[in-house]
């Protein structure tokens, strides 16, 4: 991403932007956001179910605290400002989980908190009016859309970022 001129913190600054203290990664992979959040004073925590991934985590960064857990059955005792699913992880999740990991997610927000995510939309893949849907029921309410973490403006192009936040 470096190489080609993106900036490979568009997430990050993305999510400082909202002026948190703590961040959940879930979905963390091998920790690129997360990290580069710890780096710029957040509190952060890195949620993954793949242990390889988290081992390369864990490697770049010690001093993060890494979960291995799968993001259905997430039971953290804590709750942060803000819980981010960036990198596709909605699409990765198990079909038909999609509730519930939004619950766990849902859960872990503090009240005002916002959950952000970025996914692929496809054909097979899990739709905005369900996303959107899945997160209202959970008492989310979306605050805004855009095509990408630079905050283009979303006009039904293949990628969102989404943002709902928690009352």
């Amino acid at each position: 991403m470096a190489a080609s001129g993106q900036n490979i913190h568009g997430e990050v600054e993305f999510l400082l932007s909202y002026g948190p203290q703590s961040i959940l990664d879930a979905g963390c992979g091998t920790g690129r956001v997360a990290i580069e959040l710890a780096r710029r004073g957040i509190d952060s925590v890195g949620v993954d179910l793949d242990r390889k991934m988290l081992e390369a985590a864990k490697r770049k960064a010690p001093h993060v605290l890494w979960v291995e857990e799968d993001l259905q059955k997430l039971t953290l005792q804590r709750t942060f400002d803000v819980v981010v699913l960036a990198g596709n992880v909605m699409i990765f999740v198990d079909p038909g989980s999609e509730s519930e990991v939004l619950r766990r997610m849902a859960e872990h927000l503090n009240t005002n908190g916002l959950l952000i995510s970025g996914f692929s939309l496809g054909p097979d893949v899990l739709s905005l009016e369900r996303y959107d849907a899945l997160l209202e029921d959970l008492g989310l309410l979306a605050v805004g859309r855009w095509s990408t973490w630079q905050r283009e403006p979303f006009l039904g192009e293949t990628y969102a970022v989404s943002a709902h936040r928690k009352s």
